[in-house]
């Protein structure tokens, strides 16, 4: 990854961080940094545009540096091959400097002169995040759209109905996002578990004139897959035992209700079912496994919350 030379103007202290992922988004780039240009100087903002260059193989990399060269607020990042969105927002969020990091799409689908107002003015309300909901949307991925984000609010109880769009965060919370291969998609999910206050706002949707979508209908099969998956980890992350002691105590007690069943037959009916016997006996070692499993993951989160802990008092001690 490289800088370009903008990065060696002293630091200054700025508002709002603008964070921008593309790739291939040529066409794109030089009329949304004018954009959000007109925005910061009619709304008198103090703030940068963070934009990362995801591997771009057209003109991408050359009009965002002629960006960069005409304004002095926009800071270029580049991937020397695509790594997916995840990996760009983490290089964006690692160097934001603003107190507020709105992420927007270089397609021009949003328009930063009025979203960036609206996400601010939301936030003024107290929320640590805000997300877009986009309204006037007609393309042909509406329907799976709404099926995901009706699955997620119903298994993450988050207020948002469009759980992929643009955002804004306050600093704290991309500090603690966890960000791993295609989480791009959860950051909301996972800054409510964290118990940051959700917020929403209606914003215009407007069709992509230049260039064409990276997001295809692949991606709709990982992405519940995903959902399962994050909501496993929230769920039992800091608790492993909830879960694996819950299926180890569920197996021992079949295993105690078919071991009476078999006791009764013996004395009863005089019959022996030593095949059933021997499913039940193998319920109670499997039980026992995952009480250990259990036991043994308690152990590592407990390790882990105390390595969190250092890393904080480490950071703090840089401060």
């Amino acid at each position: 990854m490289t800088e370009p030379s903008s990065l060696d103007l002293a630091e200054k202290k700025v508002t709002v961080s603008v964070f921008v992922p593309a790739r291939n988004e040529a066409e794109n780039v030089g009329a949304l940094i004018d954009k959000i240009a007109r925005c910061f100087d009619q709304r008198h903002i103090d703030g940068e545009v963070v934009f990362v260059n995801d591997g771009s193989t057209d003109g991408t990399r050359e009009e965002a540096e002629a960006c960069a060269a005409r304004y002095g607020f926009v800071r270029v990042f580049h991937h020397r091959k695509s790594l997916g969105l995840t990996a760009a927002m983490k290089t964006g969020f690692r160097h934001a400097r603003g107190d507020i990091v709105i992420f927007l799409p270089a397609d021009l689908e949003s328009d930063p002169e009025e979203d960036i107002p609206k996400l601010m003015s939301e936030m003024g309300k107290g929320y640590d995040v805000v997300a877009g909901w986009r309204q006037g949307r007609h393309d042909n991925k509406v329907l799976a759209s709404g099926i995901y984000n009706f699955v997620s609010r119903l298994l993450f109880n988050v207020p948002a109905h469009d759980m992929n769009w643009i955002k804004a965060f306050r600093r704290e919370v991309i500090e603690e996002l966890p960000l791993r291969s295609d989480w791009h998609r959860f950051v909301l999910m996972i800054a409510a578990d964290k118990g940051y206050k959700i917020g929403e706002v209606k914003t215009n949707y407007y069709p992509r004139k230049q260039g064409k979508s990276k997001f295809g209908f692949s991606r709709i099969p990982i992405s519940f897959l995903d959902v399962l998956v994050v909501k496993f980890l929230l769920t039992f992350s800091q608790k492993p035992m909830l879960f694996f002691g819950s299926l180890g105590m569920g197996m021992i007690l079949v295993a105690g209700l078919i071991t009476s069943y078999l006791i009764y037959l013996w004395l009863f009916a005089h019959t022996q079912q030593r095949p059933i016997l021997l499913f039940a006996g193998f319920l109670v070692v499997a039980g026992l496994l995952l009480f250990l499993v259990g036991f043994l993951a308690e152990l590592i989160v407990s390790q882990f919350e105390r390595l969190e802990e250092l890393e904080s008092l480490l950071k703090k001690g840089r401060e």
